[in-house]
């Protein structure tokens, strides 16, 4: 519960607040896990963009935690809010790899659906040469 309500507090605060050139890609806040004893948050975030430049973000959002953790006890009107660990949420990436895997063997087995057996094609032209030979013989009488 305090989880969800940091990541919103600390989106609009992003959202709002942060003016550093660094952050370039519009960071998102997938997760938080707070700790037990309410003393570490670990912020999970993406952040479109190319590698060094999610890199540079990350360091923008790192080097700006101590504001953050600062109007974060304000907002939530606690005595003292837990501080602030940005991570890359690597578990996003390897889900979305997995979910391109799963559309990419759909793709390739819809495809090999969509040719004909060799045994059922070898069947179709069988009666197909049937079909044919009959009406040439209907025409012929």
């Amino acid at each position: 519960m305090l989880g969800s309500t940091i990541q919103r507090e600390l989106a609009l605060i992003i959202l709002h607040d942060l003016d550093d050139p660094r952050i370039t890609g519009f960071p998102s806040i997938t997760r938080v896990e707070v700790s037990p004893d309410l003393s570490i948050a670990d912020v999970y975030i993406t952040i479109m963009g190319t590698p060094g430049a999610q890199t540079a973000a990350l360091n923008a959002l790192k080097h700006s935690a101590g504001m953050m953790r600062t109007r974060l006890t304000k907002a939530l009107t606690l005595r003292v809010a837990p501080f602030i660990k940005f991570h890359i949420d690597e578990q996003l990436k390897k889900e979305l790899n997995v979910l391109n895997l799963l559309d990419k063997v759909r793709q390739e087995d819809a495809a090999r659906h969509a040719q004909p057996h060799p045994e059922n094609a070898d069947a179709t032209t069988d009666a197909t040469i049937d079909a044919s030979k009959e009406e040439s013989t209907k025409t012929q009488e």
